[in-house]
């Protein structure tokens, strides 16, 4: 089998020098208004110099009314861009190729993390483990979102990012509007498949538009929502082949809501059969379009990796938790010192006494 994984790919107008992704991964490091800090900065010049070939930052929101969880990093005030300029740039002086994740948290928020305000949805239906009934969203409510993902996107020229990707996924807003499970509107932004996509769409186009032609806009999409009455793999399908059609550059396949809970989040990976749980979502997608697709959900070892890169299609495999436990993972394989990545998705995921993403099972095994 001809060995892929550290051959280089095309990203629209970029090569990435590796098959390898970091895949966007939440970092809870920001000031209270978003702000990125010197910890943020030292955390993605270390990805960086760990040989990742493309490094997708952590969901960070758009709007005020957009943000998950405190400490998630924003791109909603031009204030912000010098913040993230120091990041683009320590991680571009390790080597590093990153892009911004733009996220709108939707319904999948409280009042309490902004500022007192409802969270807005495309319909005012409740999520099952919260007790805050969301605000259906206006024509207005939905221009200005559309709009905040726009501008988010100019800030990230401006910051110096090497590409955008649109958060479509994990029933936040976008994905909200996506999915029949959430969205209960009967005017032009619900009802129909193409109603529901709408609003996807018009942001690609508006991003696309903001930040020219030459920076690589792509697309994280769920290929089901793993709930009942929810977006199927069938109807991703198609919501990929309009977004190629809009001139999307890659497509990240992922899947679920907040509720979906382990079918999202799968734990105790140990065996390579266990590995690419995704790829049932992601071959439909793969078939249905040409632009790149990503690949996520439980990649470990070296050789699943090599097969989904000349078996089954995929251009480019994403990692999350992989790269809290292993910032150099990507070097490490690339020498031939491990074959293997040592998370076992264990659910141990934790911060060290800076704040940091770390590895539980590894600070436990050092006392």
């Amino acid at each position: 089998m001809t060995e892929l994984l550290f051959t280089p790919a095309r990203l629209g107008s970029l090569t990435i020098k590796n098959r390898l992704v970091r895949s966007a991964t939440g970092e809870g490091m920001a000031l209270p208004d978003g702000g990125v800090t010197d910890d943020l900065v030292a955390f993605y010049r270390r990805l960086a110099e760990g040989g990742v070939g493309l490094i997708i930052t952590g969901h960070t929101y758009v709007h005020p009314l957009g943000k998950v969880n405190p400490g998630m990093t924003g791109l909603y005030k031009d204030d912000l861009v010098p913040g993230h300029r120091r990041l683009t740039e320590a991680a571009h002086a390790a080597g590093g190729t990153v892009a911004v994740q733009i996220n709108h948290a939707g319904r999948q928020t409280s009042p309490a993390r902004i500022g007192q305000q409802k969270p807005l949805a495309p319909s005012a239906l409740a999520r099952p483990s919260s007790p805050f009934l969301p605000k259906e969203m206006t024509e207005e409510e939905i221009e200005e979102a559309i709009q905040a993902f726009a501008d988010a996107g100019r800030r990230a020229v401006a910051a110096g990012y090497d590409g955008v990707q649109i958060h479509s996924a994990h029933g936040y807003l976008i994905s909200e509007f996506n999915s029949p499970y959430a969205n209960h509107r009967t005017d032009r932004w619900g009802g129909s498949p193409e109603n529901r996509r709408r609003f996807l769409l018009e942001v690609s186009r508006r991003v696309r538009q903001a930040v020219g032609p030459q920076v690589p806009v792509f697309v994280k999409l769920n290929g089901t929502d793993f709930v009942e009455g929810g977006l199927t793999s069938e109807e991703s399908a198609e919501i990929a082949q309009a977004l190629e059609a809009e001139g999307i550059d890659a497509i990240e396949v992922s899947a679920g809501f907040a509720e979906s809970g382990d079918l999202i989040v799968r734990k105790g990976i140990a065996t390579e059969e266990q590995e690419a749980y995704l790829l049932p979502l992601a071959r439909p997608i793969r078939e249905a379009v040409r632009v790149p697709v990503m690949l996520v959900g439980g990649l470990r070892s070296r050789a699943v990796m090599e097969r989904m890169l000349a078996e089954e299609g995929m251009t480019f495999l994403s990692l999350s938790r992989p790269f809290i436990c292993q910032p150099d993972l990507a070097n490490r394989l690339r020498t031939g010192e491990i074959d293997r990545v040592a998370c076992t998705s264990c659910g141990r995921c934790t911060r060290d006494d800076r704040g940091w993403l770390s590895c539980g099972a590894k600070a436990d095994a050092r006392t």
